[in-house]
C-alpha cells in the first residue's frame, strides 16, 4: 500500500459509516453528494464521518484507485465500500441501506 492508500484506509477505518464527498454534509457542492447525505439522513444517520475531497487533490484521486469506482461521493459502512449516490438511493428504497446502517453506530 501507498501512502495515500494507507491514509485513505486510515479514513475508512475511522468510523463506521464515512462519506467521501464533494464539500461537507452542512454545505454540499455537487447534487450527487447533497443527495447521499440525504439518504443518509432519512436513514437516521444525523451525523456521518465525511471527507471533502475537493479540500485534497490526492485523496480525490486516490479514492477512486482504492475503491476501484471512478465518481464521487462513495459511501463506506464499516470499512466495506458501499457504493456512490444511485446505489445508496436503490439500496434505500429496497431498505437495504437501512438494515446495513441498522448495526453502525451513527
Amino acid at each position: 500500500m501507498n501512502d495515500i492508500e494507507q491514509r485513505i484506509d486510515q479514513i475508512v477505518q475511522s468510523s463506521d459509516v464515512v462519506l467521501f464527498m464533494k464539500g461537507t454534509a452542512q454545505f454540499p457542492m455537487c447534487g450527487f453528494s447533497g443527495r447521499a447525505i440525504q439518504i443518509l439522513k432519512a436513514c437516521g444517520v444525523s451525523r456521518p464521518a465525511t471527507f471533502n475531497v475537493l479540500e485534497d487533490e490526492a485523496v480525490r484521486q486516490g479514492i477512486k484507485q482504492y475503491s476501484n469506482w471512478p465518481t464521487i461521493p462513495q459511501l463506506y459502512i464499516k470499512g466495506e465500500f458501499v457504493g456512490g449516490s444511485d446505489i445508496m438511493m436503490e439500496m434505500y428504497e429496497s431498505g437495504e441501506l437501512q438494515q446495513l446502517l441498522g448495526g453502525a453506530s451513527n
